[in-house]
């Protein structure tokens, strides 16, 4: 598919779904230009490097679910630059006691585990023969219904913390874990659909995020994101932010504020990758029929605070010997869970020290994320001083906050997609793409961009005059 230079594209935001939704477009000819209303691209990927210690500000790993992706990365010639964790830290402790405890990926160990009780484990073996349940539910109502209570609070309560920094009280099964509610809904079982369910992602070539493959570059997750920006940098433009949009004859009119000027631009479609909390503070009254998105300030977006540390080796207990620990709310710590991250990639650390990565705040305790960056590394390393068994002092430390981290698919997120839909269909077009609507993940976002990218190509060669 060849595209038309006189076809022009607006995208806007240049965080991960923007950026490869722009490498897309530009690789099928479209002319494009990216508004992008800070002043850097990538968004919350942030890698920060002070001399050899290496900092992630927001997420640390990327998973490689599909071929898709594979393919993608030789395209934007990063396959030199790509790492993928090692091998010796694929543990996976949940903390328990005061303490990690390997969270066993075989029957056997998982039987012969104290992470749960006899009568836990008894209740996993009734799982078949519960009932499918009925309406949406929160993840914490499925757990409770399918699996009992001390797996809500051992297992997928840290999870749900883990990956959307959520409440499983809050969060939806059906929005935020479509794949578990398929299960359920397809074998009437999660076991039963665990084992069916794999055979069928094998034909289709998809591994589960569970087994999928942990990478990143050489010099950090931000490696993507700059690569992806100087691909297309004659086409960025910063500090422009996006404040109408309005249906033209010709296409569709952008009204831009750079530096306090307004200026405007004609598109014949445009793709909005913003967060929702920007989308809501849009002017979309005039593309053709009146649309109001003020109704998605309503997504929550809950604080999230990074702390990276650096100690000695020889300062820390534990042997660090895994993708890290999450951390159930019931036992008491602030922080969310551990990134062992100079375990699971080299030049993390200097040689005979290792760097931690933990998150605080989130759905379930925003205000400690808003914390001042000296309190919040105290109390990080007091937690990690119970946790791993911290006894020195800290080498390095880089702390940063996030005020609008994740949104969250609470129960109900439904209208919001609705609203997505509706808008999309009613205003042809007008595309939108992010981490609000197709999931959170890094690998998800990229996928989004990508998909998203195509049906905007699909439709200006359909509309050629």
């Amino acid at each position: 598919m060849v595209g038309n230079d006189n076809r022009r594209i607006a995208i806007i935001g240049a965080g991960i779904t923007g950026l490869s939704a722009a490498f897309q477009l530009k690789k099928l000819g479209f002319k494009i230009t990216v508004f992008e209303a800070s002043s850097r691209p990538g968004g919350v990927i942030r890698t920060v490097r002070e001399k050899e210690w290496l900092a992630e500000c927001g997420p640390n790993t990327l998973l490689e679910t599909t071929p898709t992706l594979k393919q993608f990365f030789k395209e934007i010639n990063l396959e030199s630059r790509k790492l993928y964790s090692s091998p010796d830290a694929e543990n996976r402790y949940i903390a328990r006691y005061k303490r990690p405890i390997i969270l066993s990926s075989s029957p056997i160990g998982f039987f012969l585990s104290e992470l749960y009780s006899a009568s836990a484990k008894f209740r996993l073996l009734m799982e078949p023969f519960v009932s499918r349940g009925r309406g949406e539910e929160s993840v914490a109502e499925f757990v409770k219904r399918r699996l009992g209570q001390e797996f809500l609070d051992y297992a997928i309560d840290p999870l749900v913390s883990g990956i959307y920094a959520g409440d499983p009280y809050k969060i939806s099964l059906i929005h935020s874990f479509v794949k578990v509610y398929n299960l359920e809904a397809k074998y009437g079982s999660l076991i039963l659909g665990q084992i069916f369910g794999a055979r069928e992602r094998k034909k289709r070539q998809e591994i589960s995020k569970a087994n999928a493959p942990k990478i990143t570059f050489d010099d950090g997750l931000q490696v993507l994101t700059d690569t992806l920006a100087d691909y297309i940098k004659d086409s960025i433009k910063f500090n422009c932010e996006v404040s109408e949009i309005i249906k033209t004859e010709d296409g569709y009119k952008i009204v831009l504020k750079n530096s306090g000027v307004d200026s405007e631009e004609i598109f014949s479609a445009v793709l909005v990758t913003s967060t929702a909390y920007k989308l809501a503070e849009m002017n979309l009254s005039n593309v053709g029929k009146y649309i109001d998105l003020s109704e998605l300030e309503k997504i929550e977006y809950p604080p999230v605070a990074s702390v990276v540390l650096g100690y000695k080796r020889e300062d820390v207990k534990h042997p660090i010997n895994g993708f890290g620990v999450l951390i159930p709310r019931k036992e008491g710590f602030r922080i969310l869970g551990a990134i062992f991250s100079s375990s699971l990639f080299p030049y993390r650390a200097p040689a005979g020290y290792l760097t931690l990565t933990m998150y605080l705040g989130g759905a379930q305790n925003p205000d400690i994320a808003l914390k001042p960056e000296s309190e919040l590394i105290k109390m990080t390393d007091e937690d990690l001083r119970v946790l791993l068994g911290v006894n020195g002092k800290i080498a390095f430390a880089y702390t940063a906050l996030n005020k609008k981290a994740i949104p969250q698919y609470n129960v109900g997120y439904g209208k919001f997609l609705k609203l997505f839909d509706d808008v999309e269909n009613s205003v042809p077009g007008l595309f939108f793409a992010g981490n609000y609507r197709s999931g959170v993940s890094l690998s998800d976002s990229i996928h989004s961009g990508l998909n998203t990218a195509n049906k905007v190509a699909q439709f200006l060669e359909g509309h050629k005059e």
